[in-house]
């Protein structure tokens, strides 16, 4: 039994030092790793401590006309980034190269403010390690200044600014100059700063020789052109720098936007294969005008999908020999895409004749499509004819909110939903506004109307209100709620979510809301003035139930001459006449009609 009892607790012993030894040992490997990994640390930060000790040293003993790299501004002998120096120690290859940059100090004045006449006080020189096993650069930073009086006096300056469709600046859009024209070769890459400039100082002469180009993730691109044949007078050449001068050029850019052509039948039915041009409003050449974007495409299954467009205002037109014309379009004409947003163009198109009439009808003060006026095409001459067709599509208005709120369904047309208290609905001359206590606007307000039935499921097109220009202090903007249920409202902006507004009259509705039956709108009032406020006058929202064609009506089969009067009435509105209209070929013709 003793012996037994002493044969266990020797056991025990033997398994409790085992696991003590093992502690002690994971303890000592886990110190030798850190300690390894602390020398390799060490190591590196001592190479690195040399190379750049020795490669800045370069730097400092070359005469700083000769301090720049070979394909930059300012050229110099020193590597860049396509051509590095290579070393290789202990077994790791490290990769060194430059950017040489002009620095203008703000000591003896400025270049942008034109009070400094020798902006490139000194270069900086930031030089790049990389360690190719690791993938880390490090980047270390020094000045080279001259002796004696400033820089390069036989050069000239680009300034550069880039700004969005609004006019507010891009910082961080990517800039790149490249010149072919000079030897040898510049070719630069730079980023704006928080004001969305860049200025590029110490650039040899050269006529009409930088090529620059604009750009920023997911936004547009803009860019100077080459004088060429196929375009003779870019509106934006390609820049010039003169030596002793400030040459200025400005880029636009802005989010890019997607757009949707539908190519349908009379009874919306989808044709595929059909072939449209889109060309946008914007020249990049003129005389002759060269368009910036002039694009054939054929719809698949009776769509178009451009994605990552600019901002522009878009015609698409049918490409000809295909048999078909246009008995109209939703929205009319063209489509203003604006930036950052999704649209969709609708084209209603049946079998093309030798002669035709697309007539489209507008309210003269608003602009607005008029759904239900009455056109009369008559023919004179020895065979009479006449024609009557009625407006389609659809148009919601409203401009009276004298009713005041309360009202869920829009049956009273002065009446809506509701508002925050803070908008006067009774000042003249009729419209919506913001309070005014004591003799100062109240800063905000927000009205929500009633609901608007179109009768089936719709498509939105434009959201449209008077006046159309506000006071620079005050603020009038817009989102729309759409649904099926009458009961769930979201109200969205152009981008199809709560974050935007409309803000310009005209614009898409985001196709977020299509294919639902009952709208709405809320108007949001604001001001930064107290003694100013926004005023709404008259809003519209076009839709179309099916596939009719806002304000547009379409006549086939005319015989050519100008042997055609054609009268176009609707109730509340003057009766308007043209006399002796030439048809020849396919026409529209666009008919304003006066309350």
């Amino acid at each position: 039994m003793s012996k037994s009892s002493e044969f266990g607790f020797t056991l025990i012993e033997a398994v409790v030092a085992v696991a003590i030894f093992g502690i002690l040992l994971g303890g000592v490997i886990g110190l030798y790793s850190v300690l390894t990994r602390s020398v390799k640390a060490g190591r590196e930060q001592t190479q690195l401590a040399s190379l750049a000790s020795n490669y800045l040293e370069i730097i400092r003993n070359l005469p700083y006309s000769q301090v720049g790299t070979a394909f930059g501004n300012p050229h110099g002998i020193l590597p860049d980034q396509t051509s590095p120096i290579q070393i290789t120690i202990a077994s790791t290859l490290y990769k060194i190269y430059y950017e040489v940059t002009y620095i203008d100090d703000p000591a003896d004045g400025t270049i942008v403010a034109g009070t400094d006449s020798a902006p490139d006080d000194y270069k900086q020189v930031k030089m790049d390690i990389l360690n190719t096993v690791t993938g880390i650069t490090r980047s270390f930073l020094t000045n080279v200044t001259p002796k004696g009086l400033e820089g390069i006096i036989n050069a000239g300056a680009l300034s550069i600014k880039v700004f969005n469709a609004s006019g507010q600046p891009i910082s961080g859009a990517s800039v790149h100059i490249a010149n072919t024209l000079v030897n040898p070769n510049i070719i630069l890459d730079r980023t704006t700063d928080a004001s969305g400039n860049w200025i590029e100082i110490g650039l040899p002469a050269s006529v009409n020789g930088y090529h620059i180009v604009v750009t920023k993730n997911g936004y547009s691109t803009d860019q100077t052109y080459p004088i060429s044949g196929q375009n003779p007078n870019p509106t934006k050449p390609d820049a010039t720098i003169v030596n002793g001068m400030v040459t200025q050029v400005s880029f636009s850019i802005d989010l890019l936007s997607n757009l949707t052509i539908k190519t349908l039948d009379s009874t919306c039915h989808a044709l595929s294969g059909v072939g449209v041009n889109v060309a946008g409003s914007k020249l990049i050449g003129t005389n002759p005008n060269v368009l910036k974007y002039n694009v054939n495409s054929t719809s698949v299954a009776g769509q178009i999908v451009l994605n990552n467009l600019e901002w522009d205002a878009y015609t698409p037109t049918l490409l000809t020999g295909q048999n078909l014309m246009i008995l109209g379009t939703s929205p009319i004409q063209q489509i203003n895409l604006l930036p950052g947003t999704s649209a969709t163009y609708s084209m209603i198109l049946g079998t093309q004749t030798t002669n035709s009439l697309l007539v489209i009808v507008k309210d003269a003060s608003t602009g607005n499509a008029l759904e239900g006026a009455v056109v009369h095409l008559q023919k004179g001459g020895s065979t009479p004819q006449d024609y009557y067709g009625t407006t389609g599509g659809s148009i919601w208005t409203q401009n009276n909110w004298t009713g005041g709120s309360g009202q869920t369904n829009f049956l009273n047309p002065t009446q809506y939903f509701t508002d925050d208290g803070n908008i006067d609905i009774n000042s003249a001359p009729t419209g919506v506004r913001l309070n005014k206590i004591s003799g100062r606007y109240v800063l905000s307000g927000q009205l929500v109307s009633s609901t608007f039935d179109t009768g089936g499921a719709s498509d939105f097109s434009t959201i449209t209100w008077q006046p159309t220009s506000q006071n620079p202090s005050a603020i009038l903007k817009f989102q729309i709620a759409s649904n099926n249920d009458n009961t769930t409202w979201n109200f969205l902006g152009p981008d199809g979510t709560n974050a935007t507004y409309y803000t310009v009259s005209g614009s898409n509705i985001a196709p977020i809301n299509d294919n639902h039956r009952y709208v709405r709108y809320e108007a949001f009032l604001s001001t930064t003035d107290d003694k100013q406020t926004p005023v709404l006058t008259s809003l519209g929202i076009n839709y179309v139930s099916g596939c009719f064609t806002p304000g547009q009506t379409s006549f086939g089969d005319l015989t050519a001459g100008n042997n055609y009067n054609l009268d176009v009435s609707l109730s509340g509105y003057q009766t308007t006449t043209i006399s002796s209209l030439d048809i020849n070929g396919n026409q529209s013709l666009q008919v304003l009609l006066s309350p």
